[in-house]
């Protein structure tokens, strides 16, 4: 044990030894890989392939996602797993996957790992992401629809009628598009326990 603390004292003095030069540019360059290495990773995360690496969700959310307007549309532009559950804003990304540590536990303790599982977990698991859109005012749905940039005019009747609405009532996307990209749960029904 004193070795390694004498080794470290020693390595101490010849770092602080260096000139602050060399210091401010290798502390600069380590600062520069480290912050490279964290964005790389966090980005690799909001992959498809990396959501889809999870066999929970390659079996539920994402055939249901399939069929979806978000997956294949005329404008061949696809929305991807973190379009929708990942804010683009780097503090709350970083905030978001920290929260999603709470799924990686679900998954190695084995709460969702099969589709019985997974679908009794479902309605739960739908209202955490229904809340956070709702604080968030549909962050992430607004990264690509906002009622500024909608032409109601080219909406057909009920669409503009609910959208028009839904402005003067100061409503956000996730009150009226639950279900939008995958299946909506239907709500558990409520068990009496007094009649057990």
């Amino acid at each position: 044990m004193s070795d390694q603390k004498s080794w470290i004292k020693r390595t101490w003095a010849r770092i602080t030894a260096l000139p602050p030069i060399i210091l401010l540019v290798s502390g600069l360059f380590v600062g520069i890989i480290l912050w490279g290495g964290f964005n790389t990773t966090l980005e690799m995360t909001n992959t498809m392939g990396f959501c889809l690496s999870c066999h929970e969700m390659r079996n539920n959310p994402y055939t249901e996602y399939k069929e979806t307007i978000h997956f294949k549309n005329p404008s061949g532009v696809q929305v991807t797993c973190a379009d929708c559950h990942v804010p683009r804003p780097w503090v709350y990304k970083v905030k978001r996957k920290i929260e999603a540590t709470r799924e990686l536990y679900g998954k190695a303790t084995g709460k969702i790992d099969t589709d019985e599982k997974f679908n009794a977990h479902r309605w739960e698991m739908a209202n955490r992401v229904w809340d956070s859109m709702k604080s968030t005012d549909s962050r992430e749905c607004r990264n690509c629809h906002s009622f500024d940039s909608m032409d109601l005019s080219e909406q057909d009747r009920s669409a503009r009628k609910k959208h028009s609405r839904a402005v003067d009532a100061d409503q956000t996307c996730i009150d009226c598009h639950k279900g939008i990209a995958h299946e909506q749960p239907d709500e558990p029904e409520e068990t009496d326990e007094s009649s057990s």
